[in-house]
């Protein structure tokens, strides 16, 4: 089983209401979320790990992902509201969020205990990794299952407008990677996360990652846009181009791509740290060109939608 620990949230999405005028529409969300659906949805037994509010749009998230086939097991429950984010789809390829977060369910999710044995890996990122107290819980869960030799998965997914103090937070993001067997970033991610301009490449950023798999990631899988996405390992350099898609908006397409690498790895390949860690260039590819074809297929939707394997 795959445990993808993090936020479920409500987004507020603005549309345009049946009189004309804008409205915001109230769509599930959260990263973790959609890379949980995303990941089910592509065959993998997966597992959800957050606390999720009783009020009704807990109750709707719980709902969604039991409906999808996400376990619920680890899934904590309590009366503090649900956190919320507002969408800016003004730029379809670039999409902004505001946060409601005071108080909120999600950040107040307690530590588990070690993860049943038929884990095989966890996945943890975005919101949940910013907000205390929930981040100190994840971080714990983070260095005890890769301690017990799972494979562990992070995606910052960075919200910059939640972060108060970036050198702290870029701080702990380097820590992190001593615990991290595949780190899965966007070209924004890694801009923030090391202050580069905001203009930099892929090129320009791979310095970096290297110097974060020197740091302990065993492989940073790097999301391009349209350009596609990128795996760097010690010792190559994987890409595979994008997948040309009518593009609605790109809400849970790096999501998606979590899920669909994680599915495949699981599938196809050796989803374990030993396995992970002798993947050949081929096998990359097969998992990246995976990937990238389901992201094509969330674009072409409106809001997070991830395919199933028959839309691929």
């Amino acid at each position: 089983m795959i445990i993808v620990g993090g936020e479920a949230l409500v987004d507020l999405v603005p549309v345009t209401a049946e009189d004309g005028r804008p409205a915001l529409r109230p769509a599930l969300g959260g990263g973790p979320f959609n890379a949980a659906i995303a990941a089910a949805r592509l065959g993998a037994r997966t597992g959800f790990l957050s606390r999720i509010s009783t009020d009704g749009f807990g109750a709707e998230l719980v709902d969604r992902l039991r409906d999808e086939g996400v376990d619920l097991g680890l899934v904590q429950r309590g009366d503090e509201l649900t956190t919320l984010a507002v969408a800016d789809t003004s730029d379809p390829g670039a999409v902004r969020y505001g946060f409601y977060v005071t108080g909120t369910a999600d950040r107040l999710v307690e530590d588990p205990g070690p993860l049943p044995d038929d884990v095989r890996a966890v996945v943890l990122g975005t919101v949940s990794m910013v907000l205390e107290p929930g981040a100190s819980v994840y971080d714990a869960v983070l260095a005890r299952e890769s301690a017990a030799g799972r494979v562990s998965v992070m995606d910052p997914n960075i919200r910059a407008a939640l972060i108060d103090d970036p050198a702290a937070y870029r701080t702990r993001f380097r820590d992190r990677l001593a615990h991290t067997t595949i780190l899965k970033s966007s070209i924004d991610d890694i801009v923030w996360l090391a202050d580069l301009p905001d203009t930099s490449t892929f090129d320009d950023v791979l310095p970096t990652v290297r110097q974060w798999i020197a740091a302990g990631a065993d492989v940073a899988v790097v999301t391009l846009g349209a350009d596609g996405i990128a795996a760097v390992t010690p010792d190559a350099v994987v890409r595979v181009p994008g997948v040309k898609a009518d593009v609605v908006d790109t809400i849970g397409a790096g999501d998606t791509v979590l899920g669909a690498v994680l599915a495949r790895l699981d599938a196809e390949h050796d989803l374990t740290v030993d396995g992970v860690r002798s993947m050949s260039d081929d096998a990359w590819a097969d998992v990246l060109d995976y990937a990238a074809r389901a992201a094509a297929v969330t674009v072409s939707r409106p809001g997070a939608d991830p395919p199933r394997p028959t839309d691929l």
